[in-house]
């Protein structure tokens, strides 16, 4: 049973996030020839204050890209 766990900020429309669910599932049944009713996609939103790469959160870097 295959399982497909995607870590992504918040922020993404329910149509972004139904279109990564079904391509996800789609590439795991043609890449391992799995069968379609036992693909697992875990989608985790973490909001962009608690994500951060150096010390600086998602937020910041977005917040300070903005204001140049």
């Amino acid at each position: 049973m295959p399982l497909v766990d995607v870590t992504i900020t918040q922020g993404r429309s329910p149509e972004q996030l139904r279109a990564l669910i079904h391509r996800l599932h789609a590439a795991v049944v043609e890449t391992v020839d799995a069968k379609p009713e036992f693909v697992r996609v875990i989608v985790r939103e973490v909001p962009r204050t608690h994500w951060a790469t150096g010390d600086v959160t998602v937020e910041e870097m977005l917040e300070k890209k903005e204001s140049r």
